[in-house]
């Protein structure tokens, strides 16, 4: 069997951490992390008194711990969130404490995710009163926050009104994607839409936090240079949102963010962006992400010859933004050959590195999908199997029994009726019987009982004496069944039912196949840790066609059933006459 792809591999471990811990958790820690280098690494600088930035840590963690609550009491980790922000401010004032911006000024990165978690959970899980009485205390808190902070004394790094921008398109981010989650039975079309859209962002999330970052940088780029940066990071949010959702349609997605990267490219120049908007290359750090993590998406959904006339128009734009963005802030076009030599050589390394990981994931897709295809095939395969030896053993012997009282009755009817009279009873039985049998199949193979279920198999493990009993006291096969059973109560549940079913198997051969058998016994014992299982007759090989034909499957059917339970099988001419059946089944399973 082919082996399926190894699990032991990191991204499947972080992507198996991811699901246990929850993707909020997971963004909330990966925020942390960075706040912890960024702001410990600043701490001791030579800017300001060492160390005081780490004051800013009480705060930080204090938020974290609102977020994680949250998940758990929403309303009441939504107030303590706002008297976190509330009463930090004044710690920052107090101290003095220097704030680094990211989405919004004067507040960290943490405390900004934070924040959107807690409104998140605020806006879904509380009622609609009380969520806008917390969510309207956060943001009253959040605006607190922005202008309360100053820099040694200093004015605002970013003014009011982008913290405003910034924080309604949070804000509205947010709760659009919150409130339709609030009542899944009153809106089924919308909960889908959000299973599919967390569906994707699971799919994507390396791409995704790759993409945070970057456009945590640009916020901060776009507080530093005013106003003049804003529709550079708007380009940037569209190639963002094109990349992440570029999965469902990647060809339409990489025409739509070259239409983007190129608005981007021609805007730029009109912007007068001076050296603290940087794009590396011309380029947007978050559109250079967004066009790698769209270059690999697209690889791996068509291939690298159906992609290369889309990958060839975003080299062609990106070439463009380079020849007129690089040498900012002067107006000058870039036509150094050597930078333009480095630049191209930077660009086909980062290409390249993306059609590397392209060809990569479509290879490894191509390898689950047979893995996947292979597995379903096998199990397709057994319960067939399943099945077909559940018609044969179940539903054969009843038919069987059927074929023989109605030979037996058509030999005697004329000589005494009331054999016949008693044979058409037992026919009757063996009928309802095997009306039974094809229900149960039926309702098997329409998933309403599992394959290969009946009556007798769902008593095999209580008690398999009492149930071979049964069998045999009902068996219509025409020949006197004498039976020795010394059975343990605790037979296992599939040994149980294959030795039920191998008995069967067997009583109903002898009706077909056994000619002129006078008895038949039938053994059941539990020999070291074996079940052994014996059906002998005393008849003779039939001459001409056995009663309703021979299907050739019986002895297939057993030996199959044998085998899955690694025991041992025989069947064939006893050395006194007769027939011989016997199977020994393991009751204790390999290791």
């Amino acid at each position: 069997m082919t082996a399926g792809p190894a699990q032991n591999k990191f991204p499947a471990r972080v992507s198996a951490l991811a699901r246990r811990i929850g993707m909020p958790a997971v963004v909330l820690l990966a925020a942390l992390a960075f706040d912890l280098v960024f702001v410990t690494d600043a701490a001791f600088d030579d800017t300001g008194p060492r160390g005081i930035d780490l004051l800013l840590f009480p705060g930080i963690f204090a938020m974290v711990f609102c977020a994680l609550w949250a998940q758990k009491r929403a309303a009441v980790a939504a107030v303590a969130a706002s008297v976190v922000l509330v009463a930090y401010t004044l710690v920052v004032r107090y101290f003095n404490i220097p704030t680094y911006s990211s989405v919004l000024a004067h507040l960290s990165i943490t405390e900004v995710v934070a924040g959107v978690e807690v409104l998140f959970y605020a806006a879904r899980r509380t009622r609609p009163g009380v969520a806008f009485a917390v969510i309207s205390g956060l943001v009253l808190a959040t605006l607190t926050a922005v202008s309360g902070r100053y820099y040694y004394g200093s004015e605002s790094n970013g003014t009011m009104a982008q913290a405003m921008l910034f924080g309604g398109l949070l804000l509205g981010g947010t709760l659009l994607f919150a409130i339709p989650g609030r009542d899944r039975t009153a809106h089924p079309k919308n909960y889908e839409k959000l299973q599919k859209l967390n569906k994707l962002v699971m799919g994507q999330w390396p791409l995704i936090g790759l993409l945070g970052v970057a456009l945590i940088l640009e916020f901060g780029f776009t507080y530093e240079s005013g106003a003049h940066g804003f529709p550079i990071l708007v380009c940037s949010i569209v190639a963002a949102i094109v990349a992440i959702a570029a999965p469902r349609r990647p060809a339409d997605a990489m025409v739509a963010l070259t239409a983007v990267m190129l608005l981007s490219a021609l805007v730029t120049p009109f912007l007068r962006l001076r050296y603290d908007y940087p794009t590396p290359g011309g380029v947007p750090g978050t559109q250079v992400v967004a066009g790698m993590g769209l270059v690999v998406t697209l690889v791996r959904a068509v291939g690298l010859s159906k992609a290369a006339s889309r990958i060839a128009g975003l080299s062609m734009v990106v070439a463009v933004a380079s020849i007129l963005n690089t040498k900012r802030p002067t107006p000058r076009l870039m036509t150094d050959p050597d930078d333009i030599a480095g630049l191209v050589v930077a660009a086909l390394l980062l290409l390249g590195i993306s059609v590397a990981i392209g060809l990569a994931l479509r290879s490894r897709d191509s390898e689950r999908t047979q893995v996947i295809q292979s597995a379903i095939s096998d199990a397709q395969t057994s319960e067939r199997m399943a099945l077909a030896r559940e018609l044969h053993d179940v539903v054969a012997h009843h038919v069987t029994g059927i074929v023989v009282q109605a030979q037996a009755a058509k030999m005697m009817g004329e000589k005494n009726p009331q054999v016949a009279v008693e044979a058409m009873g037992r026919i009757e039985d063996a009928g309802v019987e095997a009306l039974a049998a094809m229900r149960r199949l039926v309702r098997s193979m329409r998933g309403d009982a599992p394959a290969g279920s009946s009556e007798f198999s769902e008593q095999a493990t209580t008690d398999l004496a009492a149930d071979l009993r049964t069998l045999i006291e009902r068996s219509n096969h025409g020949v006197k069944t004498s039976m020795k059973l010394e059975l343990p109560p605790n037979v296992p549940h599939e040994v149980g039912r294959s030795a039920l079913r191998l008995v069967q198997e067997s009583l109903t051969n002898v009706g077909k196949h056994a000619s002129g058998a006078k008895e038949a016994l039938v053994i059941a014992e539990v020999c070291e840790n074996e079940l052994h299982i014996q059906v002998t007759d005393d008849g003779r090989e039939p001459q001409g066609r056995p009663a309703g034909g021979s299907g050739g499957y019986g002895l297939i059917g057993m030996r199959e059933r044998v085998a899955l339970l690694h025991g041992r099988l025989s069947a064939g001419r006893a050395p006194g006459g007769g027939w011989r059946v016997e199977a020994w089944l393991p009751l204790e399973g390999e290791e």
